[in-house]
């Protein structure tokens, strides 16, 4: 027999601990390997852990609700024979979930709102704790005065949750007694309450999960945080889709991959970057940073309907067999749910593909701190008029539309226009006779 340490894997740069939500499993349950065995949240996310191993939990050596640092030993795991100890020596990848939206849910609490300032209590809350203060607009005082069922009288999540529901019941006359007066300048900055929504007899409730509040509150904090912009335009890439279409089939042959239209689109992309460097820049506070690196972001879909956006780093870098490559294993392991926390950081500007869909185009929001992101169109047959030294005359051509949402705090129009004319430029301009 052989144990197992698992230990508390690595949720992303600047996560360093997690919260103990819930044990799946319990002492003397058996355990598959890449089971969930208990549950964890940081003040960005809820995930599970699962085991590297298959074998018996044998020890939890910590309780729910408690606080562990990453690295750290969380449970024991008696394995059948002699467990190879390079696995205990392993990093686990971080859920999918923590790491898509990890670094975008940082800045867009940075960008749109004042954070609690918690260091002033001498209480201790959990990660999970203070995120739900804070998008429950719960004040550090609230907090110390509420009842903690937790070790030590911690303060729960459910201690937090039930003072929330209580808070919301008490009666007018109770929550008047104890609100300030209002002054006329508190009054012209209240926030602006939901429109009610009428809920009929037949209509079915479905709760958020918290991985699609916190998508709901990044959209809504990009577009409150960037001046978004759009630019439009129509692509012809017959070329491009008779050439695929040559080739396609001998490329799999060679290279072992699919020939997909998204690896010519990122290599026009990636072209137009560099042409137009300021295009791949960031935004933080009054400054601009000009990013070395071109790393696109590439929208996909996971099984769940969420999406994700794994990062091509060093694009420019890349022929066409080197982007095919990327793309696929990039799309391949966001759909499987093995994606390494790298996969998802450092994007400097992002594709997404909105064709995949049917959609003609779309005004897709900007994945901050970024300052642009291209949506491209459906793939369609249309008439147009085609001009050649002998006259002009109408045609079944295949074209596209790509639609450029920029910052305009940074991007004018003429800058945000040209770039997306220069990717329409590169496309238009392929070569039906290069080769792969």
């Amino acid at each position: 027999m052989a144990r197992f340490e698992l230990k508390l894997p690595k949720m992303g740069e600047s996560v360093a601990e997690a919260t103990i939500t819930n044990w799946l499993k319990q002492v003397g349950d058996k355990i598959e390997a890449d089971e969930a065995v208990l549950e964890i949240a940081t003040d960005k996310v809820d995930s599970e852990v699962p085991s590297e191993v298959s074998g018996v939990l044998v020890e939890q050596l910590f309780s729910k609700d408690d606080l562990v640092q990453v690295g750290q030993t969380i449970a024991i795991i008696e394995t059948e024979g002699d467990l190879v100890s390079e696995i205990a020596k392993q990093e686990v990848a971080a859920p999918v979930e923590v790491v898509a939206i990890e670094k975008s849910i940082e800045v867009a609490k940075e960008t749109v709102s004042t954070p609690i300032n918690f260091s002033s209590s001498e209480k201790f809350f959990s990660p999970l704790v203070k995120n739900i203060a804070k998008e429950e607009g719960i004040s550090v005082a609230e907090l110390e005065n509420i009842s903690g069922s937790g070790k030590d009288g911690r303060v729960t999540k459910e201690d937090v949750l039930n003072y929330i529901k209580n808070k919301g019941s008490e009666t007018p006359s109770a929550v008047e007694s104890v609100k300030p007066a209002l002054q006329p300048q508190t009054i012209i900055n209240t926030p602006r309450t939901a429109t009610p929504v009428s809920i009929n007899g037949g209509d079915e409730i479905i709760e958020m999960d918290r991985m699609r509040k916190l998508i709901a509150g990044y959209m809504v904090a990009s577009v409150q945080t960037s001046a978004h912009v759009q630019s439009f335009i129509e692509v012809d890439v017959t070329n491009i889709v008779k050439w695929r279409e040559k080739v396609k089939t001998a490329f799999e042959k060679r290279e072992g991959e699919k020939l997909t239209y998204t690896p010519i689109f990122m290599e026009a992309v990636a072209k137009a970057l560099k042409d137009f460097p300021m295009m791949n820049i960031s935004v933080d506070g009054d400054t601009i940073i000009k990013r070395k690196n071109i790393n696109l972001g590439m929208a996909a879909s996971l099984p769940n309907g969420n999406l994700i956006v794994p990062v091509i780093k060093n694009a420019d870098q890349l022929n066409l067999v080197g982007m095919a490559k990327a793309v696929n294993d990039l799309g391949g392991r966001a759909k499987a749910g093995k994606l390494k926390p790298d996969d998802t950081q450092g994007g400097t500007y992002t594709v997404t593909n909105v064709g995949t869909f049917g959609s003609v185009f779309g005004t897709p929001i900007i994945n901050q701190p970024q300052v642009g992101i291209l949506a491209l169109g459906a793939i369609r047959k249309v008439p147009a008029v085609i001009e050649t030294p002998e006259g002009d005359f109408i045609g079944i051509r295949q074209k596209m539309f790509l639609s450029h949402s920029y910052d305009h705090r940074v991007v004018d129009g003429a800058l945000g226009g040209s770039f997306v004319k220069r990717v329409a430029d590169y496309l238009e301009a392929f070569d039906i006779d290069r080769d792969f």
